[in-house]
């Protein structure tokens, strides 16, 4: 038995935003990261909606890139001072990852986060809060999705929050936040949205309501990557739209071992977790190749690309994802990314180890040992074909 969960209402198009004025409550908290949603004027425009529909608000600020377990618990503390019956995350994955854990502890305060990082099971929620969430970058899918991802900084280890029950009340998809986002993130995050389309159609959980959100958003990506990156705004809410299509596909459908990858390498290198999924994806499909060719070249097929056989379809499909990398200036290795050969060795054993014991990993379409994870790291630093 499978089972499909996304948030109850998704508002999506240009002003979709004003929908928090119909939300019915008393206190809502909001949960942001950096100055930039404060300097873009849209932090001041989600407080004034807020309070047009009569709630009094709390902000918690400064969640930092990969929030930490300390960032969690210290907020969780401040929901339970102000009590909010709405908690609003809004920024990229970091901030409505926090305040998913954060909404967690704050209606369970005997959990600590040990309590709560998967395989752990989260608790009913929905006892003091709802949640609603605005993504201002177009990747994560965490505005659809049951899971966020926390870092355990004294391990220097990324933890999944996992459970159906985080999936948002509401999802804003309101492409306007994204217009301001500098090219970088716009290529991480729609690095990131491919990656979660092809893992969720290669998925041993895919199944037949998560197959046709993938290939679309994986289409999506492909149609107007490149042109976002450019500015085109058009392009910037096609992919706006298409990140939270393949979020309620991998939702539903799971991931594989290019996030397993990005999780144990991204918190001890920090590497932007877009930039890592990029990177590794083109290592993991000849890797995973060898079980099964016919869902990698069902997607080639899907995008046009050239090759009579399965396998010369997914060395087109390899190949587009590498130039996407290098038009958008992503490292195509490891060693590219700056990583030093010495400590990469150092952490080797560690990362291997952590990224086969991920909660990612059991989807993956081929079975991976601790060996053969470190042969993928070893590949994706020196830029070697993955051939085993």
């Amino acid at each position: 038995m499978f089972r499909f969960t996304i948030p109850r209402d998704v508002y999506h198009g240009e002003g979709s935003l004003e929908v928090l004025k119909s939300l019915e409550g008393k206190k809502a908290t909001i949960v942001i990261g950096g100055e930039s949603i404060k300097k873009s004027g849209y932090l001041d425009q989600i407080d004034s909606y807020l309070k047009e529909a009569g709630f009094e608000t709390q902000l918690i600020e400064g969640v930092e890139n990969d929030p930490s377990a300390t960032t969690v618990l210290n907020g969780a503390k401040k929901m339970q001072e102000f009590q909010p019956d709405w908690i609003i995350g809004v920024g990229g994955g970091s901030p409505i990852d926090a305040a998913k854990a954060m909404w967690v502890i704050y209606e369970n305060p005997e959990l600590t986060f040990e309590d709560i990082k998967a395989p752990n099971p989260l608790p009913t929620l929905r006892k003091k809060a709802r949640f609603a969430a605005i993504s201002t970058t177009s990747g994560t899918g965490t505005d659809v999705s049951p899971f966020a991802v926390i870092t355990d900084r004294d391990k220097d280890v990324k933890y999944p929050v996992f459970g159906y029950e985080i999936t948002p009340d509401i999802a804003i998809v309101d492409p306007v936040l994204t217009y301001s986002m500098p090219p970088n993130i716009v290529a991480y995050t729609g690095m990131d949205t491919i990656t979660h389309g092809i893992e969720a159609y290669v998925s041993l959980m895919h199944n037949a309501f998560t197959d046709p959100l993938a290939m679309q958003s994986i289409k999506m990506v492909v149609d107007n990557i490149e042109k976002s990156y450019a500015g085109d705004k058009e392009a910037r809410a096609e992919m706006h739209y298409a990140q939270a299509i393949a979020g309620m596909a991998f939702s539903n459908g799971f991931l594989g071992i290019v996030h397993s990858l990005a999780h144990k390498s991204g918190a001890i290198f920090g590497i932007p977790h877009g930039l890592a999924n990029a990177l590794y994806l083109p290592y993991v499909i000849d890797f995973n190749k060898k079980a099964d060719t016919s869902r990698f070249a069902d997607i080639a097929r899907m995008l046009g690309l050239a090759g009579n056989t399965d396998d010369e379809l997914i060395d087109s499909l390899t190949e587009l994802l590498i130039n996407l990398n290098k038009a958008m200036d992503i490292p195509v290795t490891l060693r590219e990314f700056g990583i030093d050969e010495q400590e990469f060795e150092k952490h080797l054993d560690k990362m291997a180890a952590g990224a086969v014991e991920d909660p990612c990993t059991p989807a993956n379409p081929r079975e991976v040992s601790v060996e053969q994870m470190k042969q993928i790291y070893i590949a994706a630093f020196k830029g070697e074909k993955v051939n085993f």
